[in-house]
């Protein structure tokens, strides 16, 4: 049993701290022997969680403080994720309608990514 299984990181609600995040980790499963499936599931929740909370909860980032905690347990990540960001109420007056303008918004940019692969002769059909 590795002697690393919980480690503790804080960072920035900013974009470019989710460098550092992601660093923390790939050090933490490096350290915890933590398979490399289990470590990119982690990654990538938590990376969505970041990036909510800088884009959504802070409208574009601060410096209020996201804690990320990690915990190896047999072979895979135990996280929890807090930050500042104000509360979110999915039924809140105008959430619906912003949550279909951001589906319109992710729509139109995976057409333009799609045309873009196409027209790329280094892109397989």
């Amino acid at each position: 049993m590795n002697a690393v299984t919980t480690r503790m990181g804080m960072f920035p609600s900013r974009a470019e701290a989710w460098k550092q995040a992601r660093a923390f980790i790939d050090d933490f499963c490096r350290g915890a022997a933590v398979p490399r499936e289990a470590c990119l599931r982690a990654s990538l929740v938590i990376e969505e969680l970041f990036l909510n909370t800088v884009k959504h909860g802070q409208g574009g980032g601060s410096d209020a403080p996201v804690w990320i905690t990690l915990a190896a347990r047999g072979g895979r990540v135990d996280l929890t994720y807090e930050d500042h960001a104000p509360p979110f109420n999915p039924f809140a007056a105008g959430t619906r309608e912003k949550a279909l303008l951001h589906a319109r918004e992710f729509a139109g940019q995976t057409r333009r990514i799609q045309r873009e692969h196409k027209s790329s002769s280094t892109c397989p059909s």
